[in-house]
């Protein structure tokens, strides 16, 4: 079956140099094709702050998230240091705490508490949340990691 060539865009549509369909002369080039140039520039301008908006948003929730893991990592360590230590738990555990921690979150941090009940070293570090910049600005609201150890015997 061989195909057959039309000429007839209405039917075909428009592609591989066809011819245009009439559009019935200076009516045609106002409405027609070339009315719409730079239409891409135009809404990409208007797009373009969204976009920057939701990456500034994305990198927020990201120092949001990165704060929860330091600060839980951070009693954590406070908390395996103070119960392995003998004598001296109380007196290390903000020293602990900002050893483990980068610089910017280091300014950030409110409060290291450490204390022992019932056989457990328990640690809880509170951290404030960096602006977009961390050591610059930072939110008021504190996030805390918490973290408990089983006291080692004193010998």
């Amino acid at each position: 079956m061989a195909l057959t060539e039309t000429k007839d865009t209405e039917i075909r549509g428009r592609r591989y140099g066809d011819a245009a369909p009439a559009r019935g002369g200076i009516r045609g080039r106002l409405f027609g094709r070339g009315r719409d140039r730079g239409q891409t520039a135009i809404e990409f301008l208007g797009v373009t702050p969204l976009i920057i908006l939701l990456m500034i948003a994305l990198w927020q929730c990201a120092l949001i998230g990165y704060t929860f893991s330091l600060a839980g990592n951070a009693a954590d360590e406070t908390a395996h240091k103070g119960a392995i230590s003998q004598g001296l738990r109380f007196t290390e555990c903000r020293k602990t705490a900002e050893k483990h921690l980068p610089k910017a979150w280091r300014d950030g941090l409110k409060s290291a508490k450490c204390r022992s009940k019932s056989g457990l070293y328990t640690a809880e570090v509170k951290l404030q949340v960096p602006v977009l910049v961390p050591g610059i600005l930072n939110w008021k609201f504190p996030v805390t990691g918490n973290a408990a150890f089983p006291l080692e015997a004193d010998r």
